[in-house]
């Protein structure tokens, strides 16, 4: 496997993990065991209550740990107005000191995340509503004049000092369509996260020569994050070549955590460190 795979731990902040001090508990515990990164997912409607707003937990996490990679995996803008965004992902940027990873797409509405409040809940319109709001996150973030008249938003803003940091950007896919994988392309890195299958080395493989097809330049830094069950502590035997999913182009694998599990064994998860070969 390739020593620049980095390992990361990808949980609901719901449920047993509901409550934000858990959250910061579990990401100084997983800093200590040697993972790189901690990711949480961003739902306002859920069966198992309560929840934990994922930005203001991560600014908790950005100043009790000292170098895990933190972020959204994955927050969508055409919920969050992207201007808010914007900012609170600034905010966490520099409490991290340049630790941010935002992880974005369209949503979904399975929990009623949308639909709950009158929100767009259309796929068209969700995906529409990403790319135009990435384009005015990432003017903010560069300290640009805004003038964005779109279809969905429209922002007036003066130029303004830019972020200190950069702040890559990952899009979720979960169909691996031609226009998602475009999309991908413009930004950091990719998570694909299919609802069926956790991920073989030969889709990774594939998955890579789509986004060289689309554009993504051979020799540019991209990341590929992978989630899935690796980690011996599962009571279930688990049957994941890492080695051969970096070999693939998987720079991630982010170990999920699931709310009905208990939080015991997840803490063990944690405790135990990366899955490493």
């Amino acid at each position: 496997m390739s020593e620049s795979v980095r390992f990361g731990v990808y949980l609901p902040p719901f449920g047993p993990f509901g409550d934000p001090n858990v959250l910061v508990e579990l990401a100084v515990r997983a800093e200590a065991a040697g993972w790189d990164g901690v990711f949480l997912w961003d739902h306002v409607v859920s069966e198992a209550m309560p929840i934990a707003d994922p930005w203001t937990t991560l600014a908790a996490i950005a100043q009790a740990t000292q170098r895990l990679v933190l972020g959204p995996t994955v927050t969508p803008p055409a919920r969050r107005r992207p201007w808010i965004v914007a900012r609170q992902a600034s905010t966490v940027s520099r409490l991290s000191r340049g630790r941010l990873i935002v992880g974005t797409g369209v949503g979904v509405d399975e929990s009623g995340d949308f639909s709950s409040f009158g929100e767009a809940a259309d796929l068209a319109t969700r995906a529409a509503m990403l790319t135009e709001g990435l384009e005015v996150m990432r003017a903010m973030w560069a300290g640009r004049v805004v003038r964005h008249a779109g279809p969905h938003y429209q922002v007036n803003l003066a130029a303004a000092e830019p972020d200190p940091y950069p702040i890559p950007v990952w899009m979720a896919s979960s169909t691996g369509s031609p226009r998602v994988i475009s999309r991908a392309v413009g930004c950091d890195g990719i998570f694909p996260n299919p609802g069926d299958h956790e991920l073989r080395p030969e889709e990774i493989a594939g998955l890579r020569e789509e986004l060289h097809r689309a554009g993504l330049p051979a020799g540019r830094p991209f990341d590929i994050a992978v989630r899935g069950n690796a980690s011996p502590v599962w009571e279930e035997g688990k049957d994941v070549d890492l080695t051969a999913l970096g070999e693939a182009g998987m720079t991630w694998w982010l170990e999920s955590l699931i709310h009905f599990d208990p939080l015991e064994l997840s803490m063990a998860v944690v405790d135990a460190g990366p899955p490493r070969v």
